[in-house]
């Protein structure tokens, strides 16, 4: 496989390790879009500690760079501006795009910009399901109409750092578990862009942006960062609550978001895809 990635953070850090534990074989070609100011680091650790990730890996600047080394699939792991600035190229230029990102399709113009572009490139926008489960149940659900989805986010009172929540909460000396924000997915994904990329993917797998009620808490109690969505349509009820550890670095990251992105790489690679 020809792999592309836009950002070297926690993120691509992790999925770069997972790659190379478990792949059989290291991938044909690595190319990852790196900030200009850190692509002398990026490129050192590709030398270094990711060595036998890929058979040949480089390192450019900008998404023509990227698309000049012909990945077959490209992740993007660097938050809401990176896909604004470089993914709508790559799905024109007909090459798939796997967001981490998601919540970045709450800017109705954006989403409309994304598959209009995708549709340009022959390709696909494709949308793991993240930190979340159940998202292949509430998508064939939705094709009957009638949902009602509603999710809870709950994380440990400093994961809300650097977040509006700050305005309302003393996150440092919070004792018992605080609602902080209630309304939509859109609204939700728009405000608090590094913590509810779930609610963003329960909206555009199920009911949509603005049907989707979010509630987010923070709770000095919380195992980790706990998803809680319940779904009601004219075919099943069903509710669903994922405890996800956070990811090595990152607290508003869930690590199994970067195993979503593992699996479909995974997928592309071996004989049988589940």
């Amino acid at each position: 496989m020809r792999l592309g990635l836009i950002g070297f953070g926690n993120i691509a850090l992790t999925l770069l390790g997972q790659l190379a534990e478990t792949l059989d074989t290291p991938l044909e070609h690595l190319v990852v879009l790196s900030l200009p100011e850190l692509a002398g680091d990026t490129e050192a650790r590709l030398k270094g500690e990711f060595a036998g990730v890929a058979r040949e890996a480089v390192v450019v600047t900008d998404a023509q760079a990227l698309l000049s080394h012909r990945p077959g699939l490209v992740v993007e792991c660097a938050g809401h501006a990176a896909v604004v600035a470089h993914v709508p190229a790559v799905l024109r230029n007909g090459t798939e795009v796997v967001i981490v990102s998601i919540g970045a399709l709450s800017d109705a113009n954006l989403e409309t910009e994304l598959r209009a572009a995708a549709i340009e490139g022959g390709t696909r926008l494709i949308l793991p399901a993240g930190a979340v489960g159940g998202i292949d149940l509430l998508a064939a659900l939705g094709a009957a109409g009638g949902l009602e989805v509603r999710y809870r986010g709950s994380k440990p009172p400093l994961a809300w750092s650097g977040t509006p929540a700050e305005n309302t909460l003393d996150l440092g000396t919070l004792k018992e578990a605080a609602t902080f924000f209630t309304g939509t997915a859109r609204e939700a994904a728009r405000d608090f862009p590094k913590n509810a990329n779930v609610a963003a993917t329960l909206a555009l797998a199920g009911a949509g942006f603005e049907a989707t009620r979010v509630e987010l808490t923070a709770d000095p109690a919380a195992p980790g960062n706990v998803h809680e969505y319940s779904v009601v349509s004219p075919l099943a009820k069903y509710t669903m609550r994922i405890e996800n550890l956070p990811s090595a670095g990152n607290a508003k990251t869930s690590v199994s978001t970067v195993y979503s992105v593992l699996r479909e790489i995974r997928n592309r690679i071996g004989p049988v895809a589940i």
